[in-house]
């Protein structure tokens, strides 16, 4: 370790370079007395991820901590402070938290001598020019961890190396700028007031041009000022900061400080510092006004302006009443509301975020002064552009108000809604709406207007945030402000009724009711969902829209003081009181689920009669009708009968209504029409339900059309009065664009065909301008007069042309959006249908909806381009799928309907196979799955009184043929009737060129029914084999592939009948196994590998089963076509397919008796059998003729070569080299594998290997076994670059290996600048070298 002390700690090999490098160098510095786990930390201390970094921190620190007294701790210490000054610029901070680290934990090591370290390893002034940078930064850092360790402030003579070492890196600016100044304040910040007074003539300067110059300085400055005002008085004098000639400098300082915290994006420490230098002298108004506003805001600086942004935002909570008014009400606040209208576009950079992190920081940290809260509320809600308040309405700061801050603020919201003050506000226009001279956009109605949207949307948007503290009261102040002054008008005070108390100072259009109208139907589902979701908390009292309609009857009393807008007629005053009526006795029932659901249909219906009298009166009447009928109903009554013959039924007239009120986009009346439907699905008629279905039917979409109509007309007025109220800066953009519009429309016309009308009212005109011209056919010969009255004709005719093109444009866009209605509308009403089926799984009704949701899915898929097809499409898909075939529960009382299931299961199936996508089929053919599960689930009388004469014939038959007959004959489905309508799909599946019927329907179609599988078993085994093409054949064979193994169809035959089918289908199978080996197209080798996997099958069968099958025809077969097959693969066609296809051969011929040969691997990479594609392919990249290395050996070494006998001995030619020995083998390889035996091991030719016995058909082939020995002895010649021998021979002797003095070992490859030139050498010339061992 001393030696290591002495010299400079090195960074030792990663480990995988360690592993790597194969001769390790001298150990310089004593890293072998470590550890690896030890050594690792330094590596994993640099990694970028921050939980590696710090993982391995504390590793080392609780590695040192158990040797304090080791060398591993001196090792660190070197290794770290070397780290600070690496080139990898990511890592010196890491080493610099973990020196941080290391002297915090450590605090005997003294900080003079860490520091004096820093310095000498990186020492500034010895350094080269090169490694400069990386010493500075190390120096940097090195103090820095210093810092952060926590130990510098009380260590002096530390205190001040750092300040001096800081002070010396302050002069390299291009490499640091103004990072060792900021560490020096840093520092400073938390030195003690009795260490400043030897500190501060040292790193202060007296001048104070010297203090203005930069913002570091300038910090200094401030930071001595609070820590040791007497003492810079003494050093300095009396200095002013704010003075008029220093006004001027402190802009140029701040303007460099927000340009340096350009890219964090956080507000200077020194702007914080001389706002509160100001506040502190009382200079705040001339700091603001004459350095902020007037200064940084004067010319366009944004990250000047950005600074004195994130100022406001801190000086909120420092800021009395008066100043902040100051502050809320300048310039600077314009210029931030300016800001928050333009920058609207993505990549723009928006303050908005961090505004508002500030605010809601504040008025966090306030809540003990509500006033303080709701004078930052109302000041920033008072900054308007052109009335509209620049704040969101949904601004979330608001749940950090306290109770009484939130009460302030609403009373205040009101108040401006009523008699808005905008001489209170702080309003602005953009450069955009200055330009535009329109006096109708800068009038005060406008603004008050667009005042009063915002504060409606503001109190709904209170109330809608769940994470704001309100009282009940609250909401209800804010439920019945909305609903007043949505549908009611004051016209004399009263005390009782508080809305009435104020009147507005302007008067209230149309529009802002229409609007506030809106509003409060979003404040009551909001109402309704939370006291839905809080059941508990509102136990007790009435729901809001209960006590909202008991607030509209009072009112609708005093008559004197309050008049609706809307004047009730007496029919419709009737029926509101016998609604009231009706509710007080749905509320004595207000324990059955179904009189709650009622209510609340009730109640909505009853609030929409100040919305629209005329449609709610009549529901209300017919709501009531219903609820009467359908309370006073019997539970067990069926649902056919009336009270009335004439009148229709009770649920029919509801169901009409619910579809009513759904026609209406209104997410409240989705929600309640979903809960009464749940209710009266149990009393549904067909009829009723036939409503549903006709809405959904594209074809009768004359119900529908009524209601879009409307619903188009209202939305569009709606759309023009929001195009009329919107900026200017829409009404350029909205400009633009309809020209834009207009002209690519032009474009499109121009580029259709052209109106024949207009063409020959285009050629009429022409030819009477050539006739008022004259004779001649020539343009300029044509006159003044009647070149004018030519351009008149036409400019007529175009512009009556381009108004019919844009009213057929308009018709276009018209019709699309009616369809987009009728869309919404059927995606609404499918709410009906899902409530339906999961509710009512076992009604009969359910049977009617499979057609119908069929229908819709084939339809958008054909036509799903828009996203509301694709959403009606998901829907219905959603309905169908999971909630109707897969459901638990289905029908079980089918009563007379039994033919009519059968007709509908053959219309199912035959629409299946006419389908053109196979997905639409699988829709059908699910739809006929479903309608078989709901056969074989309800019982026949007639079939189970005939169970006990079949259990009494059937007494010999075994036990596993009884469970399904008996399943049968209780269950009304009737096989004769269903297997003749699936066998013709089958045949049509297995027949037809582009069916879209799929091998997974039928097997879902078996596992279901098996013995229906049974029926239609024949049918598959048919089409095995015969003049179908060969991939319906393949196709047979798979389904029967996958349906044999299913145990549910094995129950269901016989014995011998399972023996007589296996047999069948065995003598098929090997009807199309004759022909193996001899396909040409893709389809025949697919029918070929469905075929031998088939087998395959039959085979596991027959042996699990000890089944008596005879299987020598099949052997015969398959042995017959080995040597086809076996030219196929060497031949390479198809290849991943062929090899495939051979092994299922050989599963099949192992099965048999016969066993595969063995081929090794790496002598069947290279052999003669290789295509010319892949001979090609090998000389892709060979090399020219120049480039190629001459022979070295010379042409006596060749003839020495040709005349030296081989190794092996014998008759066996001179070896020629590496890649003839591969070949040689390859072919023998081939031979034996096209023979279905093992290749012999001994390529030499005096003495061939023993001929295997042949193959019977019932013994297997077997290699024959060699001794361990021979293996050994043969796996030794392979070393020593000898052919290998056969055992029954010995091997010819050679010359030690240790007479060649150039072999380095017995497993080296030998040295090739020896070969056959030495002549102590035993290797011959031109011999191929021993082969090289492989090390792992």
């Amino acid at each position: 370790m001393a030696q290591m002390e002495n010299q400079d700690v090195a960074e030792p090999l990663s480990p995988g370079e360690a592993m790597k490098s194969g001769a390790r160098p001298a150990d310089r510095h004593g890293l072998l007395k470590h550890s690896r786990e030890f050594l690792d930390f330094f590596w994993d201390i640099a990694k970028p991820q921050q939980d590696t970094r710090l993982q391995a921190t504390e590793k080392l620190l609780q590695y040192l901590r158990a040797r304090p007294e080791g060398s591993e701790m001196k090792y660190a210490l070197k290794r770290l402070i070397t780290g600070l000054g690496v080139g990898r610029e990511t890592a010196r901070p890491c080493y610099s938290v973990a020196l941080a680290q290391l002297l915090q934990s450590f605090e005997d090591i003294p900080l003079c001598s860490i520091l004096t370290q820093i310095e000498e390893k990186h020492d500034i002034q010895k350094i080269k020019k090169a490694m400069l940078r990386p010493a500075l930064f190390a120096n940097l850092f090195g103090v820095l961890a210093l810092f952060q360790s926590g130990r510098l402030v009380k260590d002096s003579e530390a205190l001040m190396k750092s300040v001096k070492l800081l002070q010396a890196l302050a002069q390299y600016y291009n490499h640091l700028q103004e990072q060792p100044q900021k560490a020096l304040v840093d520092i400073l910040s938390e030195v003690p007031e009795a260490m400043w007074q030897e500190i501060l003539p040292k790193v202060l300067k007296v001048d104070l041009n010297s203090v203005l110059a930069s913002p570091e300085h300038l910090e200094l400055f401030l930071l001595a000022h609070q820590k040791v005002p007497a003492k810079l008085e003494n050093l300095m004098g009396s200095v002013d900061l704010f003075s008029d000639e220093n006004i001027p400098r402190l802009v140029t300082v701040l303007k460099m400080a927000a340009a340096s915290v350009k890219k964090e994006r956080k507000l200077p420490a020194v702007a914080l510092d001389l706002l509160r230098l100001a506040l502190e002298e009382d200079k705040f108004p001339r700091f603001w006004k004459e350095v902020v506003e007037q200064g940084l805001l004067q010319k366009q600086f944004w990250p000047a302006s950005y600074l004195s942004f994130r100022l406001l935002g801190a000086s909120l909570p420092l800021l009395s009443k008066e100043q902040l008014q100051l502050v809320m009400r300048g310039d600077l606040i314009r210029h931030y509301g300016e800001h928050m209208v333009t920058a609207k576009f993505p990549n723009q950079f928006k303050f908005a975020p961090e505004m508002n992190e500030y605010v809601g920081t504040f008025l966090e940290g306030s809540r003990d002064d509500p006033e303080r809260q709701l004078d930052v509320m109302v000041a920033f809600t008072s900054l308007t552009n052109q009335g509209l308040p620049v704040v969101p309405t949904f601004w979330r700061v608001v749940r950090f108000l306290s109770a009484p801050a939130l009460k302030g603020y609403v009373a205040w919201l009101r108040d401006m809604f009523l008699q808005p003050n905008l001489d209170s506000l702080v309003d602005f226009s953009t450069s955009n709406q200055k330009k535009a001279q329109d006096a109708s956009l800068h009038g005060p109605e406008r603004a008050v207007s667009r005042l009063r949207k915002w504060v409606i949307l503001r109190l709904v948007s209170i109330v809608d945030n769940l994470h704001v503290e309100k009282e009940e009261a609250l909401i209800e102040e804010v439920a019945r402000f909305c609903f007043f002054h949505s549908f009611f008008e004051t016209k004399k005070p009263m005390s009782q009724i508080p809305e009435t108390e104020q009147q507005f100072s302007f008067p209230m259009d149309g529009r802002a009711r229409e609007v506030v109208s809106g509003a409060f139907f979003s404040l009551l589902q909001t109402l309704s969902t939370q006291f839905r979701q809080e059941p508990e908390q509102t136990q007790g009292r009435q729901s809001w829209t209960y006590q909202l309609v008991q607030f509209a009857d009072m009112l609708l009393n005093h008559s004197h003081n309050v008049a609706p807008l809307t004047p009730f007629t007496t029919k419709q005053r009737q029926a509101w009181d016998r609604m009231l009526q009706t509710l007080k006795e749905l509320e004595a029932r207000s324990s059955e689920a179904k009189a709650t659901a009622f209510q609340h249909l009730l109640l909505l219906v009853g609030i929409h009669l100040f919305k629209s009298p005329t449609e709610s009166c009549d529901l209300l009447g017919d709501i009531q009708t219903c609820i009467k009928k359908s309370l006073g109903e019997k539970t067990r009554q069926t649902r056919s009968k009336a009270a009335n013959p004439q009148e229709p039924p009770w649920v029919e007239v509801l169901v009409e209504i619910l579809l009513s009120l759904l026609a209406q986009p209104s997410h409240l009346i989705r929600q309640v029409a979903r809960s009464v439907f749940t209710h009266i699905c149990g009393h549904l008629t067909p009829r009723a339900l036939q409503l549903i279905l006709d809405v959904l039917n594209p074809e009768q979409s004359q119900y529908e059309d009524d209601n879009v109509v409307v619903m188009d007309d209202s939305e569009k007025q709606l759309e023009d009065e929001e195009d009329k109220s919107s900026d200017s800066e829409d009404d350029k953009n909205s400009a633009s664009e309809d020209e834009s519009d207009e002209e690519e429309s032009d474009e499109e016309d121009r580029d259709g065909d052209v109106d024949p009308c207009f063409r020959e009212q285009l050629m009429a005109v022409l030819q009477a301008g050539k006739a008022l011209g004259g004779e001649d056919d020539d343009d300029e010969e044509l006159g003044d007069e009647a070149m004018m009255a030519l351009d008149q004709n036409l400019a007529s005719l175009f512009a009556e042309q381009k108004l019919r093109i844009q009213a057929r444009r308009d018709e276009k866009n018209k019709l699309q959006k009616e369809k987009a209605l009728r869309r919404d509308f059927q995606i609404r009403v499918l709410d009906l249908i899902e409530v339906l089926v999961i509710k009512q799984p076992a009604n009969p009704l359910v049977l009617e909806l499979l057609e119908p949701l069929l229908n819709i899915i084939r339809r958008s898929m054909r036509t799903s381009s828009t996203k509301q097809e694709q959403d009606l499409l998901h829907k219905t898909a959603r309905i169908f799928t999971h909630h109707l075939c897969r459901s638990r529960h289905y029908c079980r009382d089918v009563g007379n309907c039994v033919e009519t299931l059968y007709t509908q299961v053959e219309r199912l199936v035959q629409q299946a196979g006419r389908q053109a996508d196979s997905s639409i089929s699988l829709y059908y053919f699910n739809a006929s799955l479903y309608l078989l599960r709901v056969l074989k689930g309800n019982t026949s009388e007639r079939s189970i009184s005939k169970t006990p004469k079949k259990e009494k014939a059937g007494t010999d038959t075994s036990t596993k043929a009884k469970v399904p007959k008996v399943a049968q004959a209780t269950s009304c489905l009737d096989l004769s009737l269903v297997t003749p309508i699936y066998s013709s799909a089958l045949s049509s599946f297995l027949t037809k060129r582009n069916s879209p019927l799929t091998t997974p329907m039928f097997l879902s179609l078996f596992t279901r029914h098996p013995m229906l599988c049974k029926s239609l078993l024949p049918v598959v085994v048919q089409h095995v084999t015969g003049q179908t093409r060969p991939r319906h054949q393949a196709q047979a064979c798979l389904l029967l592939q996958k349906t044999l193994p299913i145990r549910e169809l094995r129950l269901c035959f016989e014995d011998p009948e399972w023996e007589q089918l296996m047999g069948q289908i065995l003598a098929e199978v090997t009807e199309n196994l004759r022909a193996l080996g001899e396909t040409q197209t893709k389809s025949e080798h697919l029918k070929e590998r469905s075929s031998l996997e088939l087998l395959n099958t039959l085979f596991r069968i027959i042996n699990h089963e000890k089944l008596t099958v005879d299987l020598s025809g099949v052997r015969d077969v398959l042995q017959s076509q080995q040597q086809k097959l076996q030219q196929r693969v060497q031949q390479g066609e198809h290849a991943t397919g062929s090899c495939r296809l051979y092994d299922l051969y050989w599963q099949a011929m192992r099965i048999l008796g016969v066993q595969r040969p063995k081929l090794e691997k790496k002598d069947s990479k290279e052999g003669p059998t290789q295509s010319p594609v892949s001979m090609k392919r090998k000389k892709k990249g060979f090399l020219p003729e120049t480039k190629k290395r001459k022979k070295r050996k010379s042409e006596g070494a060749t003839q020495q070569a040709d005349a030296t006998p081989a190794a092996a001995g014998g008759d066996q030619p001179p070896s020629t080299g590496k890649r003839k020995r591969k070949r040689r083998k390859a072919k023998v390889a081939a031979e034996a594998q096209v023979n279905g035996t093992p290749e012999a091991k001994s390529p030499a030719a005096q003495s061939p290997a023993p001929k295997p016995p042949t193959a019977s058909p019932s013994t297997p082939a077997k290699t024959p076994k060699r001794h361990k020995k021979n293996k050994k002895n043969r796996k030794l010649s392979q070393v020593n670059g000898a052919t290998p021998m056969p055992s029954t021979e010995p091997a010819v002797e050679t010359q030690p290996q240790e007479d060649c003095p150039h072999r380095r070992s017995q497993a080296s490859r030998h040295s090739r600048r020896c070969r056959g030139k030495r002549q102590d050498c035993p290797w011959p010339a031109g011999a191929p070298g021993p082969r090289k061992r492989k090390h792992s």
